[in-house]
């Protein structure tokens, strides 16, 4: 009996000292937070004057804007939220943003005939920076991300596929699955694809390979080469340089066609 007496004192000390120490832990956990609270608090009141004195180079640089939005990030600010907060008042970046997503949509509405809707993010910005003219603000490929990220809060229209190391902006509400986007990236190098580059390289089965390719006909996105050597060609006029370099018009473009 004794022993077990000694046996139940141990182990209610054992719990009153649990219960202490993680009364302890809870006081020190709600310590750390209010300490990083503060410390936040205390990073985002200086990245706020930070802004407020370097407001041209933000707006006028897109190099100094991209740190900037990267000092954002490391706190969980993102400027863009709200076009009427502080950022936005004292930066102009939600104005700024805005103008930017009209230029992409512009831009993709007078190309939709030529690519059914996709286009290269480094042609978007070669042609978003020649609408702008020589004097215009500068903008970067980043610029144009973080402004089709907006876009896509409009609905399914506007999105970014993953090519090679760069992106395709597709900018109709097309359905593409993750097959579709295999055959773009596959693509990518020549600009065309075949059934047998498809068959060998994914190891699909041909039925496979052509729903997915006549899907891309529907859409728009391909044109197909009936005439080409070997087997029928299948062209992704987004990743077609020669086509926008050359600045066919459409009745040229329409004799790629069958």
């Amino acid at each position: 009996m004794h022993r077990r007496g000694v046996g139940a004192g141990a182990i209610a000390k054992k719990k009153l000292a649990e219960t202490k120490y993680k009364e302890r832990g809870n006081v020190l956990a709600e310590d750390q937070i209010a300490q990083m609270s503060k410390q936040l608090e205390t990073f985002k009141t200086h990245l706020e004057e930070f802004a407020s004195k370097h407001k041209q180079e933000i707006r006028k640089s897109a190099q100094f804007r991209v740190q900037f939005q990267d000092m954002c990030a490391t706190i969980g600010v993102d400027p863009l939220a709200s076009g009427k907060g502080f950022w936005s008042e004292m930066l102009g970046v939600g104005d700024f943003y805005y103008e930017l997503g009209v230029q992409i949509i512009e831009v993709c509405l007078a190309l939709k005939h030529r690519n059914g809707g996709l286009i290269t993010l480094e042609e978007l910005h070669q042609r978003v920076l020649k609408g702008r003219g020589k004097f215009a603000q500068d903008v970067s490929q980043d610029d144009l991300t973080r402004a089709i990220k907006k876009l896509k809060s409009l609905g399914n229209g506007f999105s970014m596929i993953p090519v090679g190391g760069t992106y395709l902006v597709q900018s109709v509400p097309a359905e593409l699955n993750m097959d579709h986007t295999v055959v773009l990236q596959l693509a990518e190098k020549k600009g065309f694809v075949t059934v047998s580059e498809i068959r060998s390289s994914l190891t699909w089965e041909t039925e496979r390979a052509k729903h997915v390719l006549e899907h891309l006909l529907k859409e728009g996105l391909a044109w197909l080469d009936t005439q080409a050597a070997g087997e029928p060609q299948y062209w992704l006029p987004a990743l077609f340089s020669e086509l926008y370099s050359r600045d066919v018009s459409p009745e040229e473009a329409s004799q790629l066609m069958p």
